[in-house]
């Protein structure tokens, strides 16, 4: 079991919260060429430790050559949840000194009415303000277009955050296109159908000791 960071966008965090979301799809990186897009599936035993856990494409059902990816996150590993968050000192606040209180953007403007701070970026946040936790149930492999409707759903779609789409799979397809660069939309975009992890994950404890 690992500890890991994994970060969501403010919408996520909220669908999160709201027990709607239970997946999340993440780029296979590297992609496989395109001599190799046959998926073999994970190598559970290797004389080469580096390859043990990752994921194999091979040319046929056979394998010929054999290209492979490493996953982020493992069945079993624990994650904490990185989104936009602020700090506020404690000495304004009034407490003891030692302490700080963290808000989250998920939960809408609760911070001190004339505070000044400002809310910081996800990939910014501290392990010690994450209040969400997740533990890792299952890691799989599929094109990007294979997401059903259901499985959208799962993603955290089809609840009126998104605007411009009727269909849970069709709000994942606007979601993911905003979440790849513009100059990349042509290699990871919805059109592209790259391969991605499917990482689903259940609500969890804060680990003891972490």
């Amino acid at each position: 079991m690992s500890i890991k960071p994994i970060l969501f966008n403010t919408e996520m965090v909220r669908a999160i919260l709201d027990g709607r979301k239970t997946c999340t799809r993440r780029l296979v990186k590297p992609q496989p060429d395109e001599k190799h897009t046959y998926p073999l599936g994970f190598v559970t035993d290797s004389t080469e430790k580096k390859k043990a856990g990752c994921f194999g494409f091979g040319i046929d059902e056979y394998g010929g050559s054999i290209q492979y990816a490493k996953p982020p996150y493992q069945p079993g590993d624990i994650l904490y949840v990185r989104e936009t968050w602020c700090g506020l000192p404690v000495n304004e606040a009034g407490h003891m000194r030692g302490h700080t209180i963290y808000y989250y953007k998920a939960d809408g403007e609760l911070r001190p009415k004339g505070w000044r701070g400002t809310w910081h970026p996800s990939i910014h946040m501290p392990k010690e303000a994450a209040r969400i936790w997740l533990k890792v149930t299952d890691v799989r492999v599929e094109r990007l277009q294979e997401i059903t409707e259901v499985q959208a759903k799962a993603e955290g779609c089809n609840s009126g955050l998104l605007i411009g789409a009727c269909t849970a799979r069709g709000q994942f397809e606007d979601l993911w296109n905003s979440t790849i660069k513009k100059p990349d939309l042509n290699r990871y975009g919805w059109s592209a159908n790259p391969y991605v992890w499917i990482i689903e994950f259940e609500r969890c404890e804060k680990p003891e000791g972490v």
